[in-house]
């Protein structure tokens, strides 16, 4: 079978399909331009609160994120993920993660159709995509399903956006949205193909 370039052999018929589960301010940004995101974990009212992760990375096989997100998660105690996690980095590939992350995180120097067959290869239906650019360049690549994307209402004013450039309209099919007392707004979209 193949996929967006991708052959799938006879005892992996199916391609991994890829979720977003994401968080931006209002005016689109994930982060402030040095990567911090305080704003968002200490944001009143969502402590505690688990707006839909759990149920949503119950179904999740593993995660493919970017340097920048596996590095910021890295300062948190205890490690965040409780799933497999390949971190797509040119610097990182061919190095080890620290003793801790060993058998947890694995570093690649791959495209997203080359990460999405070699997790295919390793059994993974869903897949937990999540950082920027690691998300702007698997929706170019249409390997992108749907989208859980939550505001917070702050505006930044500036930042690391949530989306980029686009080699073309990419339409999306609005699904749900659902608002939480928090005061942030959850809306899932699926991609269109």
């Amino acid at each position: 079978m193949r996929r967006n370039g991708i052959i799938y052999t006879m005892y992996n018929m199916s391609a991994p399909t890829g979720h977003v589960f994401i968080a931006t301010s209002l005016d689109g940004f994930i982060a402030r331009r040095d990567g911090d995101i305080e704003w968002l974990v200490s944001f009143p009212g969502t402590q505690g609160v688990d707006h839909g992760y759990d149920a949503f990375i119950a179904d999740i096989d593993g995660l493919i994120t970017g340097r920048g997100t596996y590095e910021k998660v890295l300062t948190m105690e205890p490690w965040y993920y409780n799933r497999p996690v390949v971190v797509l980095s040119r610097q990182l590939a061919g190095t080890e993660p620290p003793e801790r992350l060993r058998g947890k995180v694995v570093f690649r120097d791959e495209t997203p159709e080359e990460a999405m067959a070699h997790v295919a290869a390793e059994g993974w239906r869903r897949v937990y995509v999540d950082g920027g650019q690691v998300i702007q360049a698997f929706l170019r690549a249409g390997l992108i399903e749907d989208m859980v994307v939550t505001q917070v209402p702050i505006l930044l004013g500036d930042g690391l956006p949530l989306f980029g450039r686009t080699d073309s309209d990419i339409r999306l099919t609005h699904q749900e949205t659902r608002s939480f007392a928090s005061g942030l707004v959850q809306s899932r979209f699926t991609v269109d193909r």
